[in-house]
Parts: structure tokens; sequence; C-alpha cells
């Protein structure tokens, strides 16, 4: 029967052939064992087992040392259809899209321009954009849309490849929007929306564009070839092909991307494919880039904003971007229980969106599946990224075990044995 149908990718009975790794030190130089390591990547093959995936890539760092970086799969030619005689295997530096996880880097941007003594958080949008502040949304501020409480989650009207590759149409929408709830009021994940009008303060308090601007405060100081909105024409031929995985959409997919995102499964794969994307500037979901790269960003805010001896944010803004706006509340887009901070998405105890006993974590995920974070109680950053774009199948359970694995096996640091991760006593905050 169609609509029970499952789209699953070829999964090659020697994964060996298909698996790459880099830059990995001994499990000892994070203070883990070999075991440990070795269980948490077994996870890793299980899920990519599951066939849900053509490419698994995935980063962690222990203790600043990264223990695992390795890919599992193909960047394309690996479909429901079966495995092309022109598929091409992945390495761990294949660009993938991070979708959502993007939103952290524009947030952290955001309290840049905070720490910069550019702008208030406070401050109402209007006062950026003054364009902004109609129909009911001249009180919304900065901090209501970093927080998701904008009142705008999502673009009204029809959302098609079209609209999405328009920023100038985008842009005009949401200055006329309507909120649907007062600014504030409301926990609502804005899938999109915030997004562009973060970015959209960004260039008009620096005069750059936003794609310059990040290049100047992170890219470049970090030292990373390809960590930005799209990608360069000169690597698209590397990029990781995105496929619709998983339960046919009928089953409920569609309908709740639809309530999401404004649009589909196939729409969310087909626009994250085309060139066209890969040209614009999308601040809520378009940075390309390697899982180490994803991992380097949060190794660096793990660090209280330091990498390789640059201070690239200050600890106090690492410390207050991170900490909970609220405690666990019901996300009236997720449909969810969420903890979120002023960007991030946040871990809990006893079990979270990173895993068993993760009230520190803080990072964000991506559509689908995408996992990208930092745990200062165990002193890790990951990046899980992958191309399949499964939401309900048969991955959930490997996922968990994913999770659960990486939680397990890199167990809590004592207190006095962690770094100070974000200056003074700041790494003694708990979970609320």
């Amino acid at each position: 029967m169609k609509l029970l149908s499952t789209n699953t990718c070829h999964v090659p009975k020697n994964l060996s052939a298909i698996i790459r790794q880099q830059d990995e030190q001994p499990a000892e130089a994070g203070g883990m064992t070999t075991k440990q390591v070795n269980k948490i990547w077994r996870s890793i093959e299980s899920l990519y087992k599951t066939g849900n995936y053509p490419l698994v890539t995935f980063c962690l760092r222990r203790q600043g040392q990264i223990i695992l970086n390795r890919s599992l799969g193909h960047v394309h030619g690996n479909s429901a259809e079966g495995l092309a005689v022109d598929a091409k295997v992945a390495n761990p530096g294949t660009p993938v899209c991070l979708f959502s996880a993007s939103k952290i880097v524009t947030a952290m941007l955001i309290h840049l321009l905070d720490e910069q003594g550019a702008i208030n958080l406070l401050d109402p949008v209007s006062y950026y954009i003054p364009e902004y502040g109609v129909n009911g949304k001249r009180r919304a501020t900065i901090f209501h849309l970093l927080a998701h409480r904008g009142g705008i989650p999502k673009i009204e009207g029809d959302v098609t490849p079209e609209l999405l590759f328009n920023h100038d149409e985008i842009m005009q929408r949401l200055y006329k929007a309507a909120p649907v709830s007062a600014a504030g009021s409301r926990l609502a994940y804005h899938a999109v929306t915030a997004g562009y009008i973060l970015g959209e303060i960004i260039e008009r308090v620096t005069g750059q564009d936003l794609r310059t601007f990040l290049h100047k405060q992170i890219e470049q100081p970090m030292g990373m070839d390809y960590f930005n909105y799209g990608l360069k024409p000169e690597m698209r031929d590397q990029v990781a092909m995105n496929y619709a995985t998983g339960l046919h959409p009928g089953l409920g997919t569609d309908k709740y991307l639809n309530h999401v995102l404004g649009g589909g499964l196939q729409l969310a794969v087909d626009v994250t494919n085309d060139p066209r994307f890969m040209e614009t500037i999308c601040p809520a979901g378009n940075i390309y880039t390697s899982a180490e790269q994803a991992g380097r960003f949060f190794e660096m805010l793990l660090s209280g904003g330091s990498y390789n001896g640059k201070q690239i944010l200050s600890p106090r803004t690492v410390f207050r971007a991170t900490l909970p706006t609220s405690g666990t509340s019901l996300d009236r887009t997720l449909l969810a229980p969420m903890r979120y901070a002023l960007g991030p998405m946040l871990g809990s105890n006893p079990v979270g969106l990173f895993g068993p006993m993760t009230g520190q974590a803080f990072g964000h995920i991506g559509f689908s599946n995408i996992f990208c974070w930092a745990d200062p109680a165990r002193d890790i950053s990951v990046s899980l990224l992958t191309s399949g774009k499964s939401v309900v199948g048969t991955h959930l359970p490997s996922l968990g075990n994913v999770l659960y694995q990486i939680s397990s096996q890199c167990p809590a640091i004592p207190r006095e044995q962690r770094r100070s991760l974000f200056g003074s006593d700041s790494s003694e905050t708990d979970q609320v």
C-alpha cells in the first residue's frame, strides 16, 4: 500500500568501504577509553543501517580534543531508487546544510553586536527596522525574536521555492505581517521568520551583508574554509544532496511540516538542493559546513568564546546567550515541550533534546536529524549531520540510542575538574 511505504536508501553490507575518518586523537586524550568511543561509533553505524540516511557525518570533541571525526555514506547517488553507478563516497569535510542549526549562529552574531554596544536586546525591532513596527508589532523586541516569542512563527500565505529564493518578497511579507499572538506571550518556534528579521538588523547596523559579517567575525578568525550562508560555486559539486526518506509523507509528516515550515517534505528537500538556495542568504536555515567545523563553533562557545587563542565572543556574552528564558514549556509550533535560551535550544533533566541528564547542554537541531550542541558538564561539543530528511521512520529508536550513548559514554566531569567555561563562577549554573 503506497500510503504505508517507506523511503530507505541502499545500505552496503561492508560499511568500511564507505567510512572515512580524519584528524582523530586517541580516546585517552579526551579522558575516555577506546571501549567508550567504540560504543558511540557503533551507535552511529546502527543509525546508518536503518537506511534513512544516504550520509551521516559525525564529530565529537571531549576536553577540547577531536575523538571522532568520521563520515559514513555518500555525497549523492544513494536514494530509495538504489545506489547509482556514479554514487560518490563522502568524507568528513563534505559540506552539509545545517538547516535550522544555522539559527544559533545568527543569534550569536546578534549577541556579538550587543556585546559591542551596537544594539540592545531589549530594544524594539522597529527601532532598527521602522517598517516592521506596524500591524501590532511595534513593541516586539529583539529579545522576543531570539526567544521564539515574537508572535510571527511562520510566513503567511503560499510558501513556494520561488518565494524562498526572493529575499525582498519575504521581507515585505514579514513587514506587513500581523502577529498571531502578542509579543512575549506565547512560545512558538519561529522556523524561518525571526532569522530574516535578525539578519536584517545585522545588515542595517553594520552596513555589511550578513555573509560578509559572518566571514569577518567567525569564519575567518576561526580558520574555517566554509562556514557561511550558502555555498561558494566552486564547492557545490562537493555538497551532500538531501533526500526525502522515512515513512510516506501521507502518514502525517507533510501536515506537521506545513504547520512548522509552511511547506512539505519534498519542498524542503528540493529547495535545499537547488543552487539558488546556495546562492541566497537564509539566516535561519542555510549555513553549509562540515561536521568538524560545526563542532568547532560549539567548541568555541564551550570555551567561553575563545578558539586557538582568539577571543571571538566574550565569556559574559556566551553566558548570557545560554541562560534559560523559561522552564520547559509547550512549544505551540513544534507541539513538544522545549527549553530555550536566547538563540540556543537547551537540554533537560532527566531526559532532553540532547539525551539523558543534559540540563546544562545548549545547541540546536536542524531539519531533519541534525544535532549540534555543547555540554559543559561533560566537556563535549558534538555535531551529527545527516542528508536523509526522515521525520517519521525506522530511525527513531536508533537516533535515541545515539544520544543515549553519547551522554552515557561521556560521563559528567566532577565540578572541580571542569574548565572555567564562561568565566568566574558561571559554569556552576544548572538547569532551572
